[in-house]
């Protein structure tokens, strides 16, 4: 299964939206490599077991589930997160890219590639629309997660 979206970070004609650098954002897609934890809901350990310049090999613990994942960073542009497939996990792939449609906007695009299709027989179905809602929303939860983050760092 193939879903991408993109999530608005700054709304010029929307003064209750907190702006955003692309370095802030940068920064907060370098938080949910770092320490998943916030946005991952369930999670409950990431290990790293391996670094190096651009490139995380992540341990993410799920109660008695573990998922192995490759973590890719384009810096300032876009982190790639490739799970492995495993008896638990169909395993696939999310692209989060930094976006500048005009000078004044950011967007996220958020791009998966799973083995969920695999796994119905409708790939367009009631199964994989609930699942690119699931994902929808917790891609809004990480935009939340971010600007809270970079809200509790601005000095006041």
């Amino acid at each position: 299964m193939n879903f991408e979206h993109v999530v608005i970070i700054n709304q010029p004609d929307n003064p209750l939206v907190m702006d955003l650098s692309r370095e802030e954002l940068w920064f907060g897609l370098l938080c949910r490599a770092e320490n998943p934890r916030p946005f991952l809901p369930g999670l409950e350990a990431c290990m790293i077991v391996e670094r190096d310049d651009n490139r995380l090999v992540r341990d993410l613990h799920f109660g008695d589930v573990v998922i192995r994942d490759r973590v890719t960073l384009s810096p300032m542009e876009s982190v790639i997160f490739e799970s492995e497939r495993t008896d638990e996990h169909a395993g696939g792939r999310l692209t989060i890219s930094i976006e500048e449609p005009t000078p004044d906007e950011l967007v996220l695009r958020f791009r998966y590639q799973t083995t969920l299709a695999e796994h119905t027989q409708d790939p367009d179905g009631p199964y994989a629309a609930f699942v690119k809602s699931a994902y929808h929303e917790s891609d809004l939860d990480t935009v939340r997660v971010i600007r809270m983050i970079i809200e509790s760092t601005r000095i006041q």
